[in-house]
């Protein structure tokens, strides 16, 4: 038998208030998420616990029998847990998925500069790409993400159920390695094959650069020798002088400023994009809510790193 603690800890929320919808909020996840976490202890269990035909819901035989042993396995455990902590923390860390370009090269100036707002803020980050990140935010195992916005090319979210926050403007830029004489080594102007460090399909910033390219006859002249999702990733490739790509221009600053990369082309071809945090206005856990009020009442220069 396979039992997580979670969903232990779920049926005694579901037995004391009766609902599915109740107890997802007391437990800081979406409803879908909670009722498949409940299923889950049933499967493990190999027992229908929960009667779902009456409003409220009730416990089955079962259900009313395993309660006993749930709640006394949950007592247990979180009496050892507050013995073996001593004192709780005072401020809970916050789970906050992002991008892998944003979590190497721009959390760490905008988690910063929020805290010289909000004082100081217990994290914890993990980078991975943006499907995988809404898809654990929609879950509710996340309490912010940290994303790209492109009004063009962006994820579908729904704005009243995953509200956000503009922290950041940036562009992605077309960059290579400088010639000898300081110019690209690749240049998009002219009529010559390019080789091209692209993202891969399912990329959040590979669909931008595809907007870019979908009607301009430049797309023909690529030649694409090399692909990740990740930005970092394909600025490793560039500053091989493997060949061309467009780069988020926080990533590639000092390479820019010292002359190490160059532009491929002009202002033309730059792609702007918002940088938003988001948040899940289904869950309920009170560290966000309570940042979240900050954050609305911060100038905008403690929000935008």
């Amino acid at each position: 038998m396979n039992l997580e603690t979670k969903w232990l800890e779920d049926f005694v929320a579901l037995a004391n208030t009766r609902s599915f919808s109740a107890s997802a909020r007391q437990r800081h996840v979406t409803q879908p998420a909670f009722s498949r976490r409940i299923r889950s202890l049933e499967q493990a269990v190999g027992a229908t616990l929960v009667d779902r035909s009456t409003t409220p819901v009730g416990l089955t035989p079962e259900g009313q029998l395993f309660l006993v042993t749930a709640r006394n396995l949950v007592e247990q455990l979180n009496e050892s847990l507050g013995h073996l902590r001593g004192l709780a923390m005072a401020n809970e860390a916050l789970d906050i998925v992002a991008a892998h370009s944003l979590a190497l090269s721009f959390f760490p100036p905008w988690i910063s500069r929020l805290q010289q707002g909000v004082g100081e803020l217990p994290t914890r980050l993990v980078a991975m790409n943006v499907g995988e990140a809404i898809h654990v935010l929609r879950e509710g195992n996340c309490d912010l993400m940290l994303a790209y916005h492109d009004s063009h090319a962006t994820m579908q979210l729904d704005s009243e159920v995953f509200p956000s926050f503009s922290i950041g403007q940036v562009k992605m830029l077309p960059v290579c390695l400088p010639d000898e004489d300081g110019e690209p080594r690749f240049p998009l102007q002219g009529e010559e094959s390019i080789p091209y460090l692209a993202y891969t399909q399912g990329a959040f910033l590979g669909r931008s650069v595809r907007m870019l390219l979908k009607n301009d006859p430049l797309r023909l002249r690529l030649r694409t020798v090399y692909e990740t999702a990740m930005a970092e990733g394909l600025k490793g490739m560039v500053m091989q002088g493997i060949g061309m790509a467009w780069i988020p221009d926080f990533c590639i600053r000092e390479e820019l400023k010292d002359g190490r990369l160059v532009r491929a082309g002009d202002e033309k071809w730059d792609i702007p994009l918002e940088i938003r945090l988001y948040r899940c206005s289904l869950v309920h856990k009170p560290g966000v809510e309570k940042l979240w009020k900050q954050m609305q009442k911060l100038p905008r220069d403690f929000l935008e790193a």
